[in-house]
């Protein structure tokens, strides 16, 4: 079973060590970023259950806020626990209201971070939607980072003995890229996609990336999963493909 991924953002190193030995032993398993742009830019990558945010980053004050308040704004809806030293109640609203979930003032007791991260956790369980439905039956699931297509009825009418029935989904295997790009369209079904957008969402501060590279990737998920899970629009770029139920 995967563990659950957790985001870091924190500049100090002494705490990102404290809170990756303290959640490391809770089983989870977390990445580090050590400022805001980093920080989005994985964000905006992967399906992380939970962001550790730093209000106080080598960009500003508030910088911490500032990347809260884009991801909201941009439909990432990842839990945030922001972290800081000043925890005055105008502070706290402040943090809340820029698209945060909790709020814990430093320096803080380990014990009481790690209880807050796994309440946190348990709501957005039951609130999130971690597996997406795409065309011909595929899914994505968010949290397992996984693409999938259960067996179909087609599967077990097309099966020449009932010992060929296929009992076990079938799987694609897709770099992080790749996941990312259908995660991306997943998200945003109905919504096309040019080539730029992609490669600002997904190359987010790298240079010489050329648009060439996204038909590359598109050409390579649907050689994995199926043809129809992503569309071209001519003059626009790429969108989820439709639904059965659309065509």
């Amino acid at each position: 079973m995967n563990a659950m991924r957790l985001l870091i953002v924190e500049d100090d190193p002494h705490i990102a060590d404290l809170l990756l030995e303290g959640l490391g032993e809770d089983g989870y398993a977390c990445d580090v970023a050590t400022s805001a742009a980093q920080g989005t830019s994985l964000a905006r990558l992967f399906p992380y259950a939970l962001i550790l945010l730093d209000v106080m980053l080598p960009e500003g004050h508030d910088a911490g806020f500032v990347m809260g308040r884009e991801l909201r704004a941009e439909g990432v809806q990842t839990p945030i626990l922001y972290l800081t030293a000043r925890s005055n109640v105008e502070e706290r609203v402040t943090g809340l209201d820029a698209g945060g979930d909790d709020y814990l003032g430093k320096p803080f007791a380990l014990r009481e971070l790690r209880a807050r991260v796994r309440a946190l956790l348990r709501r957005s369980s039951g609130l999130s939607r971690n597996v997406l439905q795409l065309p011909l039956g595929w899914q994505i699931d968010l949290a397992g980072r996984t693409v999938s297509r259960p067996p179909t009825w087609d599967d077990v009418t097309a099966a020449p003995t009932p010992e060929s029935v296929p009992v076990q989904a079938a799987q694609a295997e897709l770099t992080r890229r790749e996941f990312a790009l259908l995660e991306l369209l997943a998200l945003h079904p109905g919504r096309a996609f040019s080539r730029q957008d992609i490669i600002e969402r997904l190359w987010s501060g790298e240079s010489g990336v050329e648009p060439k590279v996204i038909d590359v990737y598109v050409s390579t998920v649907r050689r994995k999963t199926a043809e129809e899970l992503i569309d071209t629009v001519r003059g626009l770029g790429y969108r989820l493909g439709k639904m059965a139920h659309e065509w």
